[in-house]
């Protein structure tokens, strides 16, 4: 049986990345740092790693950080996911510089979720997993009490899809993806439902 968890397998990180991906609120590298963090914690992700091409054992640990992000540009680890399997994970840092905000990315990719047994709607074109939605919404929610940010939303490769601006505190009423939107210090979930 394949091993979702195994960075060599180079089919664990195909078919794009499922991702909560979150909207930091500034162009800052601290505020990348703390919610880098928060989130780590949060998904409870084992290791911190520069190479997807060498399993965690045959390199040297990073540190789970702004400068290693602008360094590595993905950092790496494995994760438990729902179903107790183990699978690789990343983070990816999307700096908006002057025009917008910076974004955090964390994800799965679909090989290693397809390789560990999540069940995903095939209805369209892309991967939607309402396991996975809910927990990555568990996970941000977490980070966020750790420390807060502007928007977070969900599903397969949706980073910058829209941003806090635009809601203006309002989730949609039909919604391809998740969303979690603070409105008044208080974090909102809008999961998928169209």
């Amino acid at each position: 049986m394949s091993n979702p968890a195994s960075f060599r397998d180079q089919s664990n990180w195909a078919d794009g990345f499922y991702e909560l991906a979150i909207e930091v609120g500034s162009t800052d590298d601290a505020r990348i740092q703390e919610v880098l963090g928060a989130v780590w914690s949060a998904a409870g992700v084992q290791g911190c790693f520069a190479f997807r091409d060498r399993e965690p054992e045959e390199q040297e640990p990073v540190s789970c950080s702004a400068a290693s992000l602008a360094e590595y540009g993905h950092l790496h680890g494995q994760v438990r996911l729902p179903t107790g399997r183990p699978a690789v994970c990343g983070c990816v840092a999307i700096r908006g510089g002057d025009e917008s905000s910076d974004w955090l990315d964390f994800y799965v990719p679909v090989g290693a979720l397809s390789k560990a047994g999540i069940a995903y709607w095939d209805g369209g074109s892309f991967f939607r997993s309402a396991v996975m939605d809910d927990w990555l919404a568990a996970v941000g929610a977490r980070a966020f009490r750790r420390t807060p940010f502007s928007l977070a939303v969900i599903g397969f490769e949706v980073s910058g899809c829209t941003d806090a601006a635009t809601l203006a505190g309002r989730l949609p009423e039909s919604r391809g993806i998740g969303y979690l939107l603070p409105r008044d210090g208080v974090l909102h979930y809008g999961a998928a439902n169209d």
